[in-house]
Parts: structure tokens; sequence; C-alpha cells
């Protein structure tokens, strides 16, 4: 499998986060991860990259404290729109509020995946998003 070239893990959960970098590291699913502890990290990282189609994937928290998930996909619309093209964003949740999904579908999210992340969920992603399949023996 062709690797994704970076991954970016917005999670305020730093367990969640070592574990999430370490499973797709296993799996040897991106040549880098990045991890943001929050959305103003992110947008942070985000506005300094230098290329336009960093990251590939963003596997993005919504509760989080500062800037949520929610407050976070609003200021990712004012990116240039090469680089919200070349991204992918998926939530990472535990719970949704009804409200939150109805916005979630407005910001054009490309999916929800439940915590914690799995083998499969990744596999899921993957085909799903970048027609791609984990490497045989994983």
């Amino acid at each position: 499998m062709k690797k994704l070239s970076s991954i970016l893990l917005v999670d305020d959960d730093s367990t969640n986060n070592f574990l999430n970098e370490l499973l797709l590291n296993k799996l040897g699913v991106a040549e880098r991860i990045l991890i943001a502890e929050n959305g103003t990290q992110a947008l942070s990282l985000l506005e300094h990259t230098k290329d336009p189609s960093e990251p590939a994937l963003i596997l993005l928290d919504v509760n989080m404290p500062g800037l949520t998930g929610i407050q976070f996909l609003e200021a990712y619309r004012q990116l240039p729109r090469a680089q919200r093209n070349a991204t992918v964003i998926i939530m990472l949740t535990t719970t949704m509020d009804a409200r939150d999904l109805v916005r979630l579908d407005e910001l054009n999210v490309a999916g929800l995946v439940s915590k914690p992340l799995t083998q499969e969920k990744i596999e899921t992603l993957l085909q799903l998003h970048f027609q791609r399949s984990l490497p045989v023996g994983n």
C-alpha cells in the first residue's frame, strides 16, 4: 500500500493521541503523524504548512476545551480551497448531539468514527476515502 503523506491527530486527550499514533505507525499508514492537542494548535500547524496537500487526513475530536472540533471546522473553512480539497476530515467521537450532527453535515465532514480507533476502522477509512487497503499481515 502506498502510504498517506501525513495524518493529523487532533485530540485534547494525550493518551488517545499516543494510542492512535502507535496504531497508525504499527499499521504503516502514513509517512508522518502530526499531533495537535487542540483546535488552535491544529489550525496553526495547517496555516504554516508549505505543502497545500498536507495533511492527507485529519482525525478530529469533537469535544475539546477551547476551540471545539466544530469551531475548528468553521475556522478551517477560511483556509485556501486547494488545501481544504486535498484533506479528508474524519470526526472521532464517543457521543454526538443531534445538533452537532446537523452542523457537521453542513461543514462537509467526510465521516464520523466512534472512539477508540481500531485497525478495522482504519481499514474502512482507507478504502472509502483513499481507495487503499492495509498491507497484508497487519
